[in-house]
C-alpha cells in the first residue's frame, strides 16, 4: 500500500478512511498527538514519543485505553504494511466519543487514529531561512496538544515568505521555539542554548536529543532564556524537530545570521546522522 490509515481497528488507505463527528478530536481538538520517522521499517525514538505521549494525556485527563507496547504493536503491524520502507508514522488519541459538550464524562473511552505515508528524514545540511513573530500562543505549549491552529498560521505565514519557520518571541523578547520545532543558539560562550522546558515551548525529542548529543561532544549546554537580539548576534541559529534535526538557519529576517560556529554545528549534525542511522539499519 501507498499509504495507510487506522481507526480504533479499522484499517484503510487514507483517502478511504472516516471519523465520526462526535470524536471530541473533531469538535475540540481534544487529544494529543506524536509523529516518529521510519527507516527501513524501524521506528527512530519510539520509547521517547510514547512516553511524552502518555505525559501529555495525563496532564489532560484523558485515560489511554492502551499500554505502551500495544500502541507499538499496532504502529509495527502497520508499517509492514506500506510498500516504502522510508515513512512518517503519526498517531493521535483523542478523549472520546460523545454529543458536542464542553465537559466530559470521567468514563469515556479514547480512540485511537493512525496515519502513515512514505517520507524521509530532511536534509540536514541544507541551510535555511526564518522569520520572527510575536508568540501569541496560550500556556500550554508544553502539551502535545491536537490545538494547534496558531501553529497552522505561523507555518503558513513562513511558506507565504517563502522561508522554511517562523521563529517566536514573547512579550520582551525572550525566543520559545518555531511554529513546530524547537529553536537554538550557539551563544556568544560557545554553548548551545535552548529556551528552558517549562509551559512555553513543547519539550522536543530532537531537542532532547541534541542536548545529549552536545554532552557527549564536550559542548556546553543551557537551558536558559535568550532573546531575540541574542539570536540574531549568536555564533550559529539552529530549528531541530523529528524531521529535521537539525537545520542551521542562515538567515532571520532577511539579515544575515550564524556561521561563525559550523565546527559546532557539523558535529552536532554528524552525530545526529550516525545516531538515526545506526538505529534504523
Amino acid at each position: 500500500m501507498k499509504n495507510l490509515g487506522y481507526y480504533n481497528g479499522k484499517f484503510g488507505p487514507l483517502e478511504e478512511m472516516t471519523v465520526p463527528m462526535c470524536d471530541r478530536g473533531f469538535y475540540f481538538g481534544d487529544g494529543v498527538y506524536e509523529v516518529v520517522m521510519v527507516r527501513n521499517y524501524k521506528m527512530y525514538a519510539f520509547e521517547e514519543h510514547i512516553n511524552r505521549m502518555f505525559a501529555s494525556a495525563s496532564m489532560l485527563d484523558i485515560k489511554i485505553p492502551y499500554t505502551k507496547e500495544e500502541i507499538k504493536n499496532i504502529l509495527c503491524q502497520m508499517i509492514e504494511k506500506l510498500d516504502s520502507p522510508n515513512q512518517i508514522a503519526y498517531w493521535q488519541i483523542t478523549r472520546g466519543t460523545d454529543i458536542r459538550n464542553h465537559t466530559y464524562s470521567d468514563n469515556m473511552t479514547a480512540n485511537l487514529c493512525i496515519m502513515l505515508k512514505p517520507g524521509v528524514l530532511k536534509d540536514i545540511y541544507t541551510e535555511v531561512d526564518a522569520i520572527t513573530e510575536p508568540d501569541k500562543r496560550f500556556y500550554y505549549c508544553n502539551i502535545k496538544t491536537l490545538n494547534l491552529i496558531p501553529s497552522v498560521l505561523y507555518a503558513q505565514k513562513a511558506t507565504k515568505n517563502g522561508v522554511y519557520d517562523t521563529i517566536l518571541y514573547r512579550e520582551g523578547g525572550r525566543v520559545t521555539e518555531c511554529s513546530h520545532a524547537n529553536c537554538a543558539i550557539i551563544n556568544k560562550n560557545g554553548e548551545f542554548q535552548t529556551a528552558p522546558a517549562d509551559e512555553l515551548i513543547l519539550p522536543g525529542v530532537a531537542r532532547a536529543h541534541a542536548i545529549a548529543a552536545c554532552r557527549e561532544l564536550g559542548i556546553p549546554v543551557s537551558e536558559t532564556p535568550y532573546s531575540v537580539d541574542e539570536l540574531m548576534e549568536a555564533k550559529e541559529v539552529m530549528i531541530t524537530s523529528t524531521t529535521g534535526p537539525v537545520m542551521v538557519v542562515k538567515t532571520v529576517d532577511g539579515k544575515p545570521v550564524g556561521g561563525k560556529a559550523r565546527d559546532i554545528v557539523n558535529k552536532l549534525r554528524e552525530y545526529l546522522l550516525n545516531d538515526y542511522l545506526e538505529k534504523t539499519n
